[in-house]
């Protein structure tokens, strides 16, 4: 029995398991074999092969990549967004290699990837998609391009992302497995559980043969998020959806759609519309601050800031600046909304906000 009639059998077996608290975690360990096999399914997909043209090299302050069928029109708003030249041509598979553009904004470069139009099935190795899609696992963020006339794609999309092990829009479930040597499996946990009981859970975490282990909830998660936080091995990225091509339909369709997908941004890269809004929202969406330098004795520099990811301390900075700024780090001086007053002096921990004047006192 191949892999693919492995699954069906069992999401067949899923489908005619009535769900209740009696039969959770028999579910639960179905659910786990299957997520098993899909990861030996990918693994097997991709194994030996080398796969030209999808080696890439990032750069810049932050990356994000163009997610979509063939032919919704991703190469033409490549080459709106950014300095790159991407082939365009109104057939499928028109990109067949992935292709890089930096767009510049707000003082910050942020590479965006074009990458080949994805198909159904693409996640199981078709098209050479798990290649593909293996990009969308380490960028920032991830832009769903979508036709107007062709919205279903996005539940393709969706699913095609999950089973290639790409969260879009969750964060990681707070879930803590520490193994232990002896002793069985002990679950506490500070949130009510909703989804899973302590049955689900040890014939859950025992399928992947974890017999003894202390498990810590500080999330309500389901059965899947479970799964997901044992096998440790996904990613959780943003995500924003694009609808392209709405020049060619009127507002009602539109007002229509949202009904379905609540949260899209209407664009036409053709005739260039919506795009300047567009950079705007990437530019939020990967959450970049940007910091003003101050060197002693002279004016911050206003025109140049450095562009740095939110959440970034005072050494993170110093380290995007250079390693001698690390190395002989005395303390720092802070002008801007993360700190009580003008000129406070900090540490190297201090958390820094969006247009901050940053002053690096060194060691003499």
């Amino acid at each position: 029995m191949s892999i693919e009639e492995k699954i069906k059998a069992i999401e067949e077996e899923i489908q005619k398991t009535p769900y209740n608290k009696a039969t959770s975690h028999h579910i639960g360990k179905l659910k786990a074999k299957i997520s098993k096999l899909k990861e030996e399914q990918i693994k097997r997909s991709s194994g030996g092969s080398k796969g030209e043209g999808f080696h890439i090299k990032k750069s810049g302050d932050a990356t994000a990549v163009l997610v979509g069928f063939p032919s919704v029109g991703k190469s033409t708003l490549l080459n709106e967004l950014t300095n790159a030249e991407s082939k365009v041509g109104a057939y499928q598979f028109t990109t067949l290699e992935i292709i890089p553009g930096v767009m510049e904004y707000n003082n910050a470069q942020i590479q965006i990837f074009d990458i080949p139009g994805i198909i159904t099935g693409a996640a199981g190795g078709k098209g050479r998609g798990k290649e593909i899609l293996s990009v969308a696992r380490t960028a920032d963020l991830i832009i769903v391009v979508l036709d107007t006339l062709n919205p279903q794609h996005l539940n393709v999309i969706l699913k095609e992302l999950d089973n290639v092990g790409v969260r879009p829009n969750q964060t990681k479930p707070d879930v803590r497995i520490k193994k232990t040597r002896k002793g069985g499996v002990n679950v506490s946990t500070t949130v009510p559980l909703t989804y899973l009981d302590e049955k689900t859970i040890r014939s859950i975490i025992n399928e992947y043969g974890i017999h003894n282990a202390d498990v810590l909830f500080r999330d309500d998660v389901t059965i899947d998020q479970f799964i997901d936080v044992i096998e440790d091995n996904k990613s959780y990225v943003p995500m924003m959806i694009l609808l392209n091509k709405v020049d060619l339909v009127d507002l009602d369709y539109l007002k229509e759609l949202q009904k379905e997908i609540p949260e899209f941004i209407p664009i036409s890269a053709d005739k260039k519309l919506n795009i300047d809004a567009l950079k705007e929202e990437i530019f939020d969406r990967v959450d970049l601050i940007r910091v003003y330098l101050k060197p002693q004795g002279r004016k911050a520099d206003m025109e140049d800031p450095l562009v740095i990811r939110r959440g970034s301390t005072v050494i993170d900075a110093c380290e995007k600046l250079h390693r001698e700024f690390v190395k002989n780090f005395r303390h720092a001086k802070i002008w801007g909304t993360s700190v009580k007053f003008p000129g406070q002096k900090v540490g190297p921990d201090h958390v820094l906000e969006d247009e901050d004047v940053l002053r690096i006192i060194l060691k003499k």
